[in-house]
């Protein structure tokens, strides 16, 4: 069986654009009798330079197979010379990312690609003991890798996978066909994920912690969410953007002064939140939503004060009360009382937003995605979120540009779009000092798509 997966390899490496004769790799196996008795049988793929036997630098995709129908293991590599030219290639985050989609629970990822000194976890190795002598000589230096079991078809679809994704690093697929393969093989390979409607699964966390922030970058929707949610819950709305003059005076309650027939007087006015409470008091069977949009835009603390307490999740009964105004003191709000509030992950600008904050609200990431609709680009979606999966840090994934700037009736306002409303927010982040690996990539994505330079 060996001999014969070793073969499929190697056609599958050739369906992918592997030129064994060339600068693309270079194939090694070592699958004598002795190599299963002695430890160290393997199989696979490495940079062509390296020759054809003896160690070798750089990322290589290895099988690791065993001769008596037990687990195998697939692996990404890094030769024992450790890096030469692929140190740059490990320290982006997209290489990482990518095996991450396709390596399930009967596999391993290190956290840092880059890291040749550091071996398995000994509760993985255990998982297979017959490659013991294997893993003393390679543990060290292997970042991804997938224990399968080469009899099923999930097994060899786990080992195509891998090689796939190889090749897609190495950039093998030299034209439309070798292309295609590669990705029907990576799709073929990536593990399931749960799906579930993401409106549902919102709702469901609003309806069990009542006071929900939706955060996310620009373009996801977070408002538009918030609004659905509110509509599905037949709630009366009431609604407030803050900014960072908003004061506790305009949210909570206050003294304002009035001019009349040049005389000045002052009247207490509720600000929206006391509007809402008041509401959730007087008809206790209406759900009643205080929708804010840009939560952090504002200074917390002085903006809802001594309020602030009553937010206090799963608050237990207590005789503390709270002068939310002159004639209004509450021990814990509504149970019919419901806050739904957005923020911008992308805006630099913003106060932080403290832990008491976070601990009182629960908080739900709306990320860029795909969406089905005629007027979506998303070809352009794509091209533009590989940047950033390749390139970005996990803080800089909250920075891509949702899915409302690709929704556009045209090529031409497609085009439009990007020269006036994406670039200029790339090249913002840029000149911030972020995703400053991906600045070439970005300058080529513009140039072909709009024939514009993203820095003169």
């Amino acid at each position: 069986m060996v001999q014969r997966i070793y073969d499929e390899f190697m056609g599958w490496a050739k369906e992918f654009g592997a030129e064994f004769q060339g600068e693309n790799c270079f194939q090694r196996r070592n699958i004598e009798q002795a190599a299963f008795v002695n430890g160290g049988a393997f199989f696979g793929l490495v940079q062509a330079e390296e020759g054809a036997s003896g160690p070798y630098h750089d990322f290589s995709v290895i099988v690791f197979p065993d001769n008596k129908g037990l687990s195998w293991l697939v692996s990404l590599c890094v030769g024992t010379l450790g890096f030469k030219n692929d140190f740059e290639l490990a320290t982006l985050p997209g290489i990482r990312r990518r095996y991450k989609r396709i390596i399930s629970e009967c596999g391993f990822l290190k956290t840092n690609f880059q890291d040749i000194e550091t071996s398995l976890p000994s509760d993985f190795i255990d998982k297979v003991p017959h490659l013991a002598k294997t893993f003393k000589a390679y543990s060290k230096f292997i970042p991804a890798c997938e224990i399968v079991d080469p009899s099923t078809e999930e097994g060899l679809r786990k080992i195509k996978g891998f090689l796939a994704l190889y090749a897609e690093i190495r950039q093998w697929g030299s034209n439309k066909a070798k292309r295609d393969a590669i990705r029907k093989a990576l799709q073929d390979a990536e593990v399931p994920i749960e799906t579930h409607q993401t409106m549902d699964n919102i709702y469901s966390l609003l309806m069990e912690r009542r006071y929900l922030v939706l955060q996310g970058p620009p373009g996801t929707g977070k408002t538009r969410m918030a609004k659905l949610l509110a509509g599905k819950m037949g709630a009366k709305v009431f609604f407030t953007q803050f900014h960072a003059e908003t004061s506790y005076a305009e949210f909570v309650w206050g003294i304002r002064p009035v001019l009349q027939s040049d005389q000045v007087r002052y009247e207490a006015r509720n600000g929206v939140l006391v509007q809402a409470l008041t509401k959730a008091l007087h008809e206790p069977e209406t759900p009643v939503v205080l929708l804010i949009d840009e939560i952090n835009r504002a200074n917390l603390s002085n903006v809802l004060g001594p309020v602030f307490y009553l937010f206090e999740y799963q608050m237990e009964p207590s005789n503390v009360e709270i002068a939310v105004t002159d004639s209004l003191m509450l021990s814990q709000l509504p149970s019919n009382f419901y806050v739904i509030a957005t923020m911008n992950t992308a805006d630099r600008s913003l106060a932080v937003v403290d832990f008491a904050l976070r601990r009182r609200f629960a908080w739900y990431t709306l990320s860029p995605q795909a969406i089905p609709s005629p007027a979506f680009h998303r070809e352009v979606f794509d091209e533009l979120a590989g940047i950033f999966e390749q390139y970005a840090s996990d803080e800089e994934l909250n920075l891509q540009p949702g899915q409302g700037y690709f929704l556009a009736p045209s090529t031409q306002v497609m085009n439009d779009r990007l020269r006036y409303e994406v670039m200029p927010l790339i090249k913002e982040y840029l000149v911030e000092g972020r995703l400053s690996q991906s600045k070439d990539a970005f300058a080529d994505f513009f140039h072909r798509r709009i024939g514009e330079a993203l820095f003169l």
